[in-house]
């Protein structure tokens, strides 16, 4: 019996950095794997293989229509989100059971100790010390302290309680930590049954000490956190701003961490490379991280790990287990 044709294009990525040897033997004990380079697959190559094609592993969705490939049980991204509806055509996919799923589980260990990372960073003043060192100028003992913002037995706000939040509680959890989270797609319930306690979010902004911003991009929450709720972040405060800068009114919180209103921690901006001239780039008690954290080689091979587990599953009959599945409700809310 011939095995399933899958097409594996992982450009934008290069093909070692997502699949380990090992990964990609097993994946070819099961599966007549095309492509599997470097590189994208030429479009007009599509045309040999495409009525064959059962699953598609994709760097970003550029195969064209989906519904020129008539035998796909599978879309399996390793960009890190969900393709845009305006590239693929979901609803197409949800009438024909074709699984869209997302790496995006395999980062969250790694943006959430960047976060935690990032949090003491900034809470402890660790950079502007080393800074103060390498300059000759530093102050020693408790007297370098008195400004210092711990974590241990501090309020925390989560924006967002999904996938990378789940993954920063455990990290917390030594700190001592009160929770506190707002995520209007969820319920007091479920918040509450895993350990936060719901808030508003001009609450949370107001009586938080640590703020993490997780939340995905949507529809609704572009600049969620505006200028009026920055306003409420109080001086002993430090904002952590590490799933996408879309949640933010990015110009307002840049003329507050210029003026020195609160402290941050930043891995994402809404123009990347950030430009040279940004005024981020100088405002005080920030510590800055050019989105790097989720893509470490750990995380990427994890994608390949978890592509091969759902795709073996899916092929088997069974439904996926460690990719994000898109759901109707949340993809026609992508921005």
């Amino acid at each position: 019996m011939p095995k399933p044709k899958v097409l594996v294009e992982t450009h934008f990525r290069a093909l070692d950095s997502v699949f380990a040897p090992e990964q990609l033997e097993r994946l070819r004990s099961f599966a007549d794997v095309v492509w599997a380079r470097d590189g994208a697959m030429p479009s007009e190559d599509y045309v040999a293989i495409r009525d064959d094609v059962e699953a598609i592993v994709s760097g970003g969705w550029r195969q064209g229509d989906v519904a020129d490939w008539p035998r796909l049980r599978a879309i399996m991204e390793v960009g890190g989100r969900h393709p845009s509806p305006d590239v693929l055509d979901y609803e197409h996919c949800f009438a024909q059971s074709i699984r869209v799923l997302s790496c995006a589980p395999a980062y969250g260990p790694s943006v959430a100790e960047m976060a935690l990372g990032l949090a003491i960073a900034a809470g402890r003043q660790l950079i502007d010390g080393h800074v103060a060192i390498t300059r000759g100028d530093e102050v020693w003992g408790g007297a370098a302290n008195l400004t210092s913002i711990g974590l241990y037995d501090q309020p925390v706000g989560l924006v967002g309680f999904g996938g990378l939040a789940r993954c920063l509680m455990p990290l917390l959890a030594p700190f001592r930590c009160e929770l506190y989270a707002h995520d209007p797609w969820l319920s007091d319930s479920y918040i509450r049954q895993r350990g936060a306690a719901p808030v508003e979010l001009d609450e949370l902004l107001a009586t938080c000490r640590f703020i993490f911003v997780l939340a995905i991009p949507s529809t609704e929450n572009r600049a969620m956190i505006d200028r009026a709720g920055l306003e409420r972040v109080t001086a002993d405060s430090v904002f952590l701003l590490i799933s996408r800068a879309h949640v933010v009114d990015f110009d307002a919180l840049t003329e507050c961490l210029v003026e020195g209103r609160f402290r941050a921690g930043i891995d994402v901006y809404p123009r990347e490379p950030l430009p040279q001239d940004h005024p981020i780039r100088t405002a005080p008690n920030v510590v800055l991280s050019a989105h790097k954290a989720g893509g470490t080689p750990r995380a990427l091979r994890d994608i390949g790990r978890m592509v091969v587990d759902d795709l073996e599953a899916i092929l088997n009959g069974l439904p996926p287990t460690e990719m994000q599945v898109a759901h109707p409700e949340i993809v026609r809310r992508l921005p």
